[in-house]
């Protein structure tokens, strides 16, 4: 629900949805418990031109479309139906007259009809307990430049200053140091912990002297964690994240793995090449799936001619690059941005491995419907997937089927998701306190100086 609170009451509130609201999250409807809702028929109409669309758009429209066509079996949605959580659903007719009143300047766009009704039941309530709720930021200031409180929609949203990072630090005496190092572990009751979460013990008297360690909830003790020091498929990590990261994706107990980290820290090469080793060598898994959304950086190309495996390919060169990379390097090569099983007469082709269903490479637009037993599937770009679409992903794994999510939540192409709202934001906020899953937030670039540095500063 949408999260201000310094204009709000105590009593019950009416809020007005935006269009985005809707297509963004379908389940919007029932997460505002017991206050009432209100949908200007404009956005209905909206909502109807994007559900003949083959999209998540689309999706969403045809799903909220079918829900209000629900609801007219308990009443007259213009006089209002009962929610679960205890408010009423009405769609708002509008207002006969000209927007010009709105503003001087006013066109009669769709959004200032929209506005036009939210004006109209503000000046109606006399109470300031009218609340329009938009996702769109020029939506929400021309709102409040009319005096109606406005606020973003941000039931799925993180506070990113208390983001996850699945990594802490802590000062411990330099016999615990040792201890774990003997041992291999150290009794531990959690508090504070999340599963999976790596603990980084120093030695409070040499800061120097340090222990890696995971949080066992299960064992209620932190594990010491290995160096892989000889490396995953020519990978070989560069820093404490990316050992961090080899331990989650190596570990078939965490059925979900999140990466997230700044462009060039390895996230998915990491995930390939764990892939590669438990799917090639090991045999845990039955095929490797990479999969990413399709979302052009910059001004679209249009229409691609040619096959689909044609038309597929420019939008898959990243991880193309990174399989050429893993199956075809050059000798020497190694880090989370850059490494090499061996030379090209000695590696095979990743095209072989791709015939013999050993590995898969597809759009996510394909996945709805599937049921995918005992694979390893690696989801890049996963920033850019809405909370919805995350969940249609995950939901697709069948049993023994390990999942990997990476992405950089602050580069989005996605224009109906933030930093705060998108899928992999949510899932990372969602299962933080689940077994079943681990995160690390990668922050050091290893591909190179250069892209480290632009990465930083740009």
């Amino acid at each position: 629900m949408a999260a201000s609170s310094q204009h709000r009451g105590t009593g019950k509130r009416t809020y007005v949805l935006d269009t985005n609201v809707l297509l963004h999250d379908p389940g919007a409807l029932m997460v505002f418990h017991e206050h009432d809702l209100v949908l200007p028929i404009t956005v209905i109409e909206e909502i109807d031109k994007f559900k003949r669309e083959l999209t998540e758009l689309g999706r969403a429209a045809r799903m909220i479309s079918r829900q209000l066509d629900a609801m007219r079996a308990t009443g007259r949605i213009r006089d209002g139906v009962p929610l679960p959580g205890g408010g009423k659903l009405r769609v708002e007719l509008g207002t006969p007259g000209d927007v010009s009143e709105l503003f001087a300047g006013a066109t009669k766009t769709n959004d200032n009809v929209i506005l036009q009704t939210v004006m109209r039941l503000h000046r109606e309530a006399k109470n300031g307990m009218v609340v329009f709720v938009s996702r769109d930021v020029n939506m929400r200031i021309k709102a409040d430049a009319l005096g109606v409180v406005a606020e973003d929609y941000e039931h799925a949203h993180v506070e990113m200053d208390e983001a996850y990072t699945g990594v802490i630090e802590r000062e411990v005496d330099g016999d615990v140091v040792s201890e774990v190092y003997t041992r291999g572990w150290m009794p531990d009751e959690g508090e504070g912990l999340c599963p999976h979460q790596f603990v980084i013990l120093k030695n409070a008297a040499q800061p120097g002297q340090t222990a890696m360690t995971r949080y066992d909830a299960k064992q209620k003790r932190l594990q010491l964690v290995g160096r892989f020091k000889e490396g995953v498929w020519g990978i070989f990590a560069r820093n404490r994240e990316q050992i961090f990261a080899l331990d989650l994706l190596l570990d078939d107990n965490v059925p979900l793995v999140t990466l997230d980290g700044m462009a060039g820290t390895g996230k998915t090469l990491l995930a390939i090449a764990c892939g590669l080793q438990r799917v090639a060598d090991d045999k845990r898994y039955r095929r490797l799936v990479v999969a990413r959304p399709i979302f052009p950086l910059g001004k679209d190309v249009g229409f691609l001619p040619g096959t689909l495996e044609e038309k597929l390919n420019p939008w898959m060169k990243p991880i193309f690059d990174n399989l050429d990379l893993l199956l075809g390097g050059e000798e020497g090569r190694e880090s989370g941005g850059g490494g090499g099983r061996g030379n090209k007469s000695q590696a095979p082709n990743y095209q072989a491995l791709i015939d013999q269903k050993i590995i898969e490479v597809e759009p996510l637009t394909y996945i709805r419907g599937r049921s995918l037993p005992r694979q390893y599937l690696v989801i890049d770009e996963a920033q850019n997937l809405t909370p919805h679409e995350v969940k249609t992903v995950i939901t697709r794994a069948g049993e023994g089927t390990k999942v990997i999510l990476t992405g950089d939540r602050y580069q989005i192409d996605n224009p109906y998701v933030d930093a705060t709202s998108n899928g992999l934001s949510y899932v990372v906020e969602r299962f933080r306190l689940s077994p079943m899953a681990g995160h690390v937030t990668l922050r050091k670039g290893e591909r190179s100086p250069l892209a480290e540095t632009a990465a930083a500063l740009l």
